[in-house]
């Protein structure tokens, strides 16, 4: 391995260990300040206290069976609403036909709540799984075909006209010069679209779920298990650090020349 290798490597690690500072930081903080009695122990507790609940949950089972139905329901509605506000992102910055058709319903439906939806989602699937993968999906689907149409959009025309002289088709041209053209706004909307994702489906969990992370937290807000409701919270914020590290590694592969030195 060569000395710039290692010297990259060492930073890279450097980097990795720099990203998990403010979390810690935060963490002590929170306890010292309980500890020194600037909150009520019943009501906040330190992050010692949870970490103990935490632990007694995962050994039981419990936080895994909630855990695993909430990235259940995420990752197929997230695929599910990705996938096509990809493609169609795309066709509307390739025909304007498309763009025509398509702009008129995202205008209209972009704004509209998501989780204002769940109660003709209840109606049409039940309160099963179903539901809320579709709310997931439709809460997805918007902010990817946005940022995907705004990144091919946005391709300067200098490449479009170079893919024409060359004859390009236009499946080349939606392969090679569209879809990588756009791809960091479409990693972009990606990103913004998982935390929203999470977002909607712990809201529809509240109420309209007997499992998943959204039942775990709110079932312990009424009991006044207020450790029990942190558990649920940090392992959302867990969930949150993973996928933006894996998203972030993704597009370190996907989008080399875009990675920061």
């Amino acid at each position: 391995m060569s000395k710039d290798s290692k010297k990259k490597m060492s930073r890279k690690t450097q980097e990795r260990w720099l990203y998990l500072v403010s979390p810690i930081l935060l963490l002590l903080v929170w306890e010292f300040l309980i500890r020194a009695g600037f909150g009520d122990r019943r009501f906040v507790p330190t992050p010692s206290d949870v970490a103990v609940r935490f632990w007694q949950l995962l050994i039981s089972g419990e936080l895994l069976l909630h855990t695993g139905v909430t990235v259940y329901r995420v990752v197929v509605g997230y695929i599910i609403g990705a996938v096509p506000g990809i493609i169609i992102g795309l066709l509307m910055a390739m025909y304007r036909p498309v763009r025509i058709f398509f702009d008129p319903l995202v205008a209209a439906l972009f704004p509209i709540p998501k989780v204002a939806l769940m109660p003709l989602l209840l109606l049409a699937f039940g309160f099963g799984d179903a539901s809320k993968i579709a709310l997931v999906a439709i809460a997805v689907f918007f902010p990817v075909i946005v940022n995907t149409y705004a990144g091919a959009a946005n391709i300067e025309k200098l490449y479009w006209d170079v893919a024409k002289n060359y004859g390009a088709s236009s499946y080349v041209m939606f392969t090679r010069i569209v879809f990588f053209g756009a791809l960091p706004l479409i990693f972009a909307g990606l990103k913004i679209a998982l935390a929203v994702s999470i977002v909607v489906l712990v809201a529809a969990e509240f109420v309209a779920s007997k499992s998943g992370l959204g039942y775990l937290i709110w079932n312990s807000w009424e009991l006044l298990q207020v450790d029990y409701m942190f558990v649920g919270v940090v392992m959302i914020g867990i969930i949150g650090l993973l996928s933006s590290v894996l998203f972030q590694e993704l597009e370190n592969l996907a989008i080399p020349w875009k990675v920061k030195n």
